[in-house]
């Protein structure tokens, strides 16, 4: 079973409307394209804007069931497509960085504010989300468990390790960074270590700091019947602007996982008590 992710790859457009209107057409054109799941680029409801100001940033933020996130609940609905829909989510005692997941019936499956904010930069503003969750996806004629991750959350290992604990085989990663190869060699290893795939949303080529270059890597990183490693890399986006179709081989990977090494298999959790243990920020000299 072949899942096809589109891949959003939008310029913003400045205003909210504007992004509602030109994600709205984006949509139809990922189902158009046979999707059945769509994905935004980082905090799409307003070109990943945020503001050092409380007061426009908050004038900015939209609700988690305000009209905008509506507007694509309804949609889903309307297009039998899954849409993960991105935004600046109004929230107490600071705005969030945050995804909702709408299943094919329009049904929320997963709401998820990005827990590493990027604290040091611009997102110091932002409040942190506080964790992470797996959701069964109905699409139809298979279901599969889907977490998510965003952005800066790829360069943590426990982002991507508690998705896969939860039993996630797919994760959706709504971006706004350049996509250079030291951040996909982190999306490739995020992928290996935990046999599940991920999908990568980023901006085009134009934006700020961006570059296109979304991706899909499948999680399997061997064929028992061939020799030597696979590219898990299956689909890269140029850095141009587009609509771009990711396939997923579900059958291929769950296969794939009923075997191999990573994962779970041979995890020592007992000897990671220092994992969970507060410390003291490194200096920086």
């Amino acid at each position: 079973m072949n899942i096809r992710i589109a891949l959003l790859q939008l310029l913003p457009c400045g205003s909210l409307q504007g992004q509602l209107e030109k994600g709205i057409e984006a949509c139809k054109r990922a189902k158009e394209l046979g999707a059945d799941i769509a994905l935004f680029p980082e905090m799409w409801s307003d070109g990943y804007e945020l503001p050092q100001d409380t007061q426009k940033l908050r004038e900015l933020a939209v609700p988690a069931d305000g009209a905008f996130v509506e507007t694509f609940r309804v949609l889903a609905a309307q297009l039998r497509m899954a849409i993960a829909v991105s935004f600046l989510e109004s929230h107490e005692p600071k705005p969030r960085n945050s995804v909702v997941l709408f299943d094919r019936r329009g049904e929320r499956r997963l709401h998820y504010a990005k827990v590493h904010t990027c604290a040091f930069d611009l997102e110091r503003v932002l409040a942190p989300g506080e964790g992470f969750r797996v959701a069964e996806l109905d699409l139809g004629n298979v279901t599969v468990k889907v977490g998510a991750m965003i952005c800066f959350d790829r360069e943590f290992p426990e982002s991507a390790r508690l998705l896969m604990l939860q039993g996630a085989e797919l994760v959706l990663a709504p971006n706004a960074c350049p996509m250079e190869i030291n951040r996909l060699a982190a999306l490739r290893t995020r992928a290996y270590e935990n046999m599940m795939a991920v999908a990568t949303c980023n901006y085009p080529k134009g934006q700020p700091d961006c570059n296109g270059h979304s991706t899909l890597f499948d999680g399997v990183a061997w064929l028992g019947d061939e020799l030597g490693p696979r590219d898990m890399c299956v689909f890269e986006a140029p850095e141009e602007e587009g609509v771009y179709i990711a396939e997923l081989d579900l059958d291929l990977l769950r296969r794939y996982r009923e075997h191999e090494v990573m994962g779970d298999r041979y995890r020592r959790p007992e000897t990671y008590g220092l994992l969970v243990v507060g410390k003291e920020p490194m200096a920086h000299s």
